[in-house]
């Protein structure tokens, strides 16, 4: 029998991160190339993102996951918002319609891929990268889309 590798115990031992320390007040989280800090804020209806830290609706006894979940729902609104205006502007400059966009929530995944109705679908966790890397990712991603055919009119007349 050969011999395991020596890093290989290491990555089986290794312990799960602590959820309660991730998902707390002062957290910083990746966004945009950079990072925003969570604050817990009960007067504020609805997250909202201003200088650097993100002020989430909840009380200061909220659980790690209610923080998580609010801080990801917003994240989620961002990368949406991020990723529209993106292919917005790459379909104009390419000069064909934008296409169908969709995102996937799985823990690991490739930064897009195309779907099986035409569209694409994006990461969401892309909005922890910087503008350029997930315009990037967009130029990318439409490069690879199928030319548009046009559809035959069915009702042109035979010559």
């Amino acid at each position: 029998m050969k011999p395991r590798p020596p890093q290989l115990p290491l990555l089986l031992d290794a312990a799960s991160p602590d959820v309660a320390a991730l998902w707390r007040e002062g957290t910083c989280l990746p966004y945009l190339g950079g990072s925003v800090a969570l604050r817990l804020d009960t007067a504020c209806r609805e997250a909202m993102f201003e200088g650097g830290i993100l002020h989430l609706p909840l009380p200061p006894e909220a659980t790690p996951r209610q923080i998580q979940d609010g801080a990801e729902a917003w994240l989620r609104t961002q990368v949406a918002d991020v990723i529209d205006a993106a292919v917005e502007i790459i379909a104009r400059g390419m000069a064909r319609p934008a296409p169908r966009i969709s995102f996937s929530f799985a823990a690991r995944g490739n930064w897009w891929q195309l779907d099986a109705k035409g569209g694409l679908r994006f990461h969401w966790r892309l909005i922890e990268q910087s503008e350029a890397v997930i315009f990037q990712a967009v130029r990318q991603a439409m490069a690879n889309l199928p030319a548009d055919q046009p559809e035959p009119d069915l009702f042109a007349l035979a010559a």
